[in-house]
């Protein structure tokens, strides 16, 4: 099965954000390029927040372009087999945490934003991700910091889609 043909099944099978969603699977449906960055309409992204429910703690990357606290995530590539692995292969390369495992049942949120020309938007997919006991994060060359942030804290230092993933992912634990 091809990435375009998971994205489709994934967002399909999402409940909640019925507005939203729809304008996920249109843009795919219009765009048949919509899941990689070259594609200048907007295109698809994974993200996932990384979370250790046992200290009841985020970890959270001060991203380099943006200067934002936001979770782990970005574009998708063509070796990923899944919006799912992609979004865990974006989650271990930019928290450097091996053996983060997804939340089960799939994406927890949708989040379509703004980004700088030439494209116009990003389509992201959100998971959670659950952060084994111990777990070290390392610095990647995306990041200005990382940094483990309480879930009480975490609306003081992100924006509200981060603060709503959070509440997402919360729920289903």
């Amino acid at each position: 099965m091809s990435l375009y043909d998971d994205a489709v099944l994934v967002l399909k099978g999402y409940e909640g954000q019925d507005e939203l969603r729809q304008a996920y699977l249109d843009h795919l449906e219009a765009h048949p390029d919509g899941m990689w960055k070259a594609c200048e309409a907007g295109h698809v992204t994974a993200s996932a927040l990384v979370i250790d429910p046992e200290r009841g703690r985020v970890l959270l990357t001060l991203h380099r372009k943006l200067r934002m606290w936001l979770q782990m995530g970005g574009h998708c590539e063509p070796g990923d087999a899944s919006l799912a692995a992609a979004a865990l292969r974006e989650a271990t390369e930019e928290s450097g945490v091996p053996g983060l495992t997804l939340l089960p049942g799939g994406p927890v949120r949708l989040d379509r934003h703004p980004i700088p020309a030439p494209c116009h938007w990003h389509y992201d997919v959100q998971y959670a991700a659950l952060a084994p006991a111990g777990a070290a994060h390392a610095i990647s060359d995306e990041s200005l910091d990382l940094r483990w942030f309480p879930y009480g804290e975490v609306a003081d230092v992100a924006d509200e889609s981060v603060v709503r993933l959070l509440e997402a992912a919360r729920a289903r634990l």
